[in-house]
């Protein structure tokens, strides 16, 4: 009951290597491992971080800082995964059903394919990019490694991730093998933390695919040709529809909101020590500043992702509304035009997802949230007779709240707390330049 059609095969793969996906094979032992992998890194990183704290060589402290968190955030999510195994299977059931019942309904697969597509190309951008900062990282830490070598030759070599290992590692070949050992490592936390990424992209597209459905359903309604007892069964259709949308967003509410909420002050954070390496590489060399720049790239679009899924499911989810009040539910039967405004009132609420229950993830919260209240009013509804009047007024008060996508309730996820990140850690950099 997996629907491998919404989720691309390096998704799953990946999924299932970090012990994510259901009923995967050896889902006990690839988890143990993945706790052994990341409890040594996470002790040795920590164990590195607290030895080194101070003003000596604060960018070293800044670098190891910034290096660690990604780390802990990814341990954090698997976790997160694990004990909600549950929730993701459901929601994995759910895009199974939407797949069976786009079949039986020819006109919306093309749709869905459609959608699926644009998750498959995303996805697999998301985790190119992913590899080519890590490659760029790895590269030019060679490339300064061995410039530093050759200048001073008694200088002891430092490990790609900066650890405190409980061993000597700076003689040959002992120090090949850490560099291997810490390259895959590294190589799997990224595509792990690619692969979580696209995953929150291809579940966010699958409900936008389902409000489209909904959408070309609600145009496509005749009511020239309506028969009230097959019509009837047509509008019942969409609010079962509409309700598994919103059950699914629910969801993935449920799965990602404290995740969320971690990510984006894990990403502050690594935005902030990051944009000081910055401002400290500008003096320094070129080549460090690139291998900074490509991990900048990589955590910055983690907060992207998150914003931009959060603005896309809350102005998709904001639309059915508008479609269904577009569609000629006023001339319908009475009895039938009450399931369409049951329809009309229940898509008012805007779905989200949350940071931790405190924030929502939108892009134009209040504003959007009114844009449905406006239309509504702006129609010549007092010059209908009162019963008729009377049907629009629970549009316009239901309208005036909005489907958010927050990270822990705390705040929206959306363009605009993204851009606040930005002109956050843009305002620290500007006085670190100033400093200097």
């Amino acid at each position: 009951m997996i629907p491998i059609r919404s989720i691309s095969y390096p998704i799953v793969i990946g999924l299932r290597l970090i012990g994510i996906w259901p009923k995967s094979s050896y889902e006990i032992i690839v988890r143990f491992i993945w706790v052994i992998i990341m409890m040594c890194a996470q002790i040795f990183q920590y164990r590195y971080i607290i030895n080194h704290i101070g003003f000596n060589n604060l960018a070293d402290l800044i670098d190891s800082v910034s290096t660690t968190l990604p780390y802990s955030l990814l341990c954090f999510k698997l976790i997160s995964f694990w004990t909600k195994r549950k929730i993701f299977e459901n929601i994995l059931i759910s895009m199974y059903h939407d797949w069976t019942n786009a079949f039986a309904a020819d006109f919306t697969v093309d749709d869905m394919i459609k959608k699926t597509e644009l998750a498959y190309y995303y996805s697999n951008l998301i985790m190119g990019i992913y590899a080519t900062a890590v490659f760029m990282y790895v590269g030019v830490y060679l490339e300064l490694s061995h410039h530093d070598q050759g200048n001073q030759s008694n200088l002891s070599p430092e490990l790609l991730v900066k650890m405190d290992l409980p061993f000597r590692y700076d003689k040959s070949p002992i120090y090949e093998y850490v560099f291997i050992v810490q390259f895959i490592q590294l190589f799997f936390i990224a595509s792990s933390i690619a692969v979580l990424d696209a995953l929150i992209i291809t579940l966010i597209f699958h409900i936008g695919g389902q409000i489209e459905i909904l959408h070309k359903t609600l145009k496509n309604i005749s009511i020239k040709d309506e028969k009230p007892e097959s019509f009837r069964i047509i509008i019942k259709s969409l609010i079962d529809r509409h309700y598994r949308i919103i059950v699914g967003s629910e969801y993935i509410e449920s799965l990602f909101s404290y995740i969320a909420l971690i990510q984006l002050i894990c990403n502050t954070l690594v935005i902030c020590c990051i944009g000081f390496l910055i401002v400290v590489a500008l003096n320094s060399n070129l080549k460090l500043l690139i291998r900074i720049l490509f991990f900048y790239i990589a955590i910055t679009l983690e907060a992207f992702i998150f914003s931009i899924a959060g603005e896309y499911l809350s102005n998709k989810s904001l639309s059915v509304s508008i479609s269904a009040y577009e569609s000629p539910w006023y001339l319908l039967s009475p009895k039938n035009r009450s399931v369409m405004i049951l329809l009309m009132v229940r898509s008012q609420r805007r779905l989200t997802i949350t940071a931790g229950k405190f924030m929502d993830l939108s892009m134009q919260g209040f504003a959007n949230s009114k844009l449905i209240a406006d239309t509504a009013y702006e129609f010549l509804w007092y010059n209908m007779n009162p019963n008729e009047s009377r049907l629009l007024i629970p549009i316009i008060l239901r309208a005036q709240r909005g489907f958010t996508f927050t990270f822990g309730k705390f705040a929206t996820l959306s363009m605009e707390s993204f851009t606040a990140i930005m002109k956050a850690s843009g305002s620290y950099m500007s006085v670190l330049l100033a400093m200097t």
